[in-house]
């Protein structure tokens, strides 16, 4: 299968993640989950990926303005069904799969029901975790998106972060590879 290159522009490292860092703590806030309970990052235990994501389009919902232009704002259906396409891998490591945005659960909920997602999708629809690790935005239409990253956590520490994420329709594969 020949790989093919995005149409959207790929984001740069901006220095924006440059503070995640190893022994960084995630902090203990409770975010609601599209498995209708609530998590905090620092409580999850053993190794876990924690993938964060700033939108997923949705049927009959146009994508926020401008989103073509945007380096990196494209892929976060491919990414989340990368990790799903791998997670029995994934558990077999004992690493856990995690995804965040700043979208309401509602939307996630319907989201993760309409690709099959098994892992859980933390809505951070305040901010909370956002602000507390002050993680990589941009702004579209008024509103603000998480840039994408990924924290690679061990019992509420930061063990990596990977940012930019430039492929994300690769990047599970890629990641799982790397461990």
């Amino acid at each position: 299968m020949a790989v093919t290159e995005s149409p959207y522009p790929a984001p740069k490292d901006d220095g924006a993640a440059a503070h995640l860092v190893a022994g960084v703590p995630l902090p203990d806030i409770e975010l609601p989950t599209t498995t209708g309970d609530r998590l905090s990052p620092a409580r999850i235990s053993g190794l876990s990926i924690i993938f964060v994501y700033p939108w997923t389009g949705r049927p009959g919902h146009a994508n926020p303005p401008d989103w073509d232009k945007i380096p990196g704002a494209h892929g976060s259906t491919p990414e989340a069904q990368g990790f799903e396409a791998l997670i029995d891998q994934y558990k077999a490591r004992g690493i856990q799969i995690v995804g965040l945005s700043t979208q309401s659960r509602e939307w996630q909920r319907e989201f993760a029901a309409r690709i099959g997602l098994t892992y859980p999708l933390m809505s951070d629809s305040e901010l909370k975790v956002a602000d507390a690790l002050q993680l990589p935005r941009f702004q579209t239409g008024g509103v603000a998106y998480l840039k994408r990253l990924t924290l690679m956590c061990r019992e509420g520490l930061i063990v990596r972060a990977f940012y930019p994420v430039c492929a994300p329709d690769r990047h599970a594969a890629d990641l799982l590879a790397m461990l």
